[in-house]
C-alpha cells in the first residue's frame, strides 16, 4: 500500500472511531438524567456511596473516627447562563469518550495489523483485551478510590471558617473527570512497557536498575492524579503504579526472553 492509500486507511479509521464517540455520547445525553444522579453526583454524597460506606466500616472495625465521611462540606452552584447546559454536554463528551475506548482501541489494532508479521499479531492478539481491561480498572480505581478521597479532602478544607466551600458545577466536574480518565490512562503502563521491549527501547534489566528513579517519578506521578495532598490519597494512588510497574518488569522479561530465543533460532538456522 503507498503512503497515500495508508494515509486513506487511517482515515477512515479515524472516521469509525469518532462514529463511536459521537455514539456513545448521543446515549449518554440521552439519558443524562439517569447518569447524572447515579454517577457523575455520586461521589458528592457520601451516605449512598459505595467508597464512603466502607470508609466507614472500616473506620468502625479499627474505631478511627475520622476515617468516615458522612458529609461533603460544600455547595455546588451555577454561575452562567449555559452552565448547566455545557455540563451535560461536556459529561455526554467524556463519557463517549471512555465506552468507545475499547473500540477506538480495536480499529487501531486493525490498523497496525496488516504490516505485522505472523508471529508478531500472534504475539500480540491480546492487545485490545489487555488494553481495555487495564483501562477500565483505571477507570474504577480513579473513579472510587481517588476521585472521592480528593473531593472530600479539597471540599472539608478550609484556611478560615469565614470562608465558605462554594464550588461550580464546572470545577467539580473538573475534578472528577480529570482523576478518572487520568488515572485510566496511567493504568495502560505495561502495555506501554510491552510496546517498548517488543521494539527493543526497553529492557527488564535496565528497569530493574532504575526502579529507585522509578520510584521517584512513580511518586510524583501518584501526587499529580490525586489532587488532595493529604498521605493516604498520595498513598492509595502510588501503590497501584508500583505493581503496574512490577508488571511492566515482568512483561519486558518475557518479551527479552522470547526475542533471545528466536534471535537462538535464526542464528541455528
Amino acid at each position: 500500500m503507498s503512503f497515500f492509500g495508508h494515509l486513506e486507511a487511517l482515515r477512515w479509521h479515524l472516521m469509525r472511531s469518532a462514529l463511536a464517540v459521537v455514539v456513545f455520547s448521543v446515549i449518554a445525553f440521552w439519558k443524562f438524567s439517569l447518569i447524572y444522579n447515579g454517577v457523575i453526583m455520586g461521589p458528592f454524597h457520601p451516605n449512598t456511596f459505595w467508597t464512603f460506606r466502607m470508609m466507614c466500616r472500616i473506620g468502625d472495625y479499627f474505631h478511627a473516627d475520622g476515617f468516615c465521611v458522612t458529609k461533603i462540606n460544600a455547595t455546588l452552584i451555577s454561575t452562567g447562563v449555559g452552565d448547566q447546559f455545557l455540563l451535560q454536554l461536556n459529561s455526554s463528551i467524556m463519557i463517549g469518550i471512555i465506552c468507545a475506548i475499547p473500540y477506538i482501541l480495536w480499529e487501531l489494532w486493525r490498523f497496525i495489523k496488516p504490516a505485522l508479521h505472523e508471529k508478531e499479531i500472534k504475539a500480540a492478539s491480546g492487545f485490545v483485551f489487555y488494553a481495555s481491561a487495564l483501562f477500565v480498572v483505571g477507570i474504577l480505581f480513579g473513579y472510587y478510590i481517588l476521585a472521592p478521597e480528593s473531593i472530600a479532602f479539597l471540599a472539608d478544607y478550609s484556611v478560615s471558617p469565614d470562608i465558605h466551600n462554594t464550588f461550580t458545577v464546572g470545577s467539580y466536574l473538573s475534578i472528577l473527570s480529570t482523576v478518572t480518565l487520568i488515572t485510566g490512562i496511567v493504568f495502560e503502563l505495561p502495555i506501554f512497557i510491552y510496546i517498548l521491549a517488543s521494539i527493543g527501547l526497553l529492557t527488564a534489566t535496565f528497569m530493574r536498575k532504575t526502579r529507585r528513579y522509578a520510584i521517584v517519578i512513580i511518586m510524583i506521578v501518584g501526587a499529580i492524579i490525586s489532587p488532595s495532598p493529604d498521605i493516604l490519597t498520595t498513598t492509595i494512588a502510588t501503590v497501584p503504579l508500583f505493581i503496574l510497574y512490577e508488571v511492566g518488569i515482568m512483561v519486558a522479561s518475557v518479551v527479552e526472553k522470547k526475542r533471545l530465543k528466536a534471535h537462538e533460532d535464526l542464528m541455528a538456522s
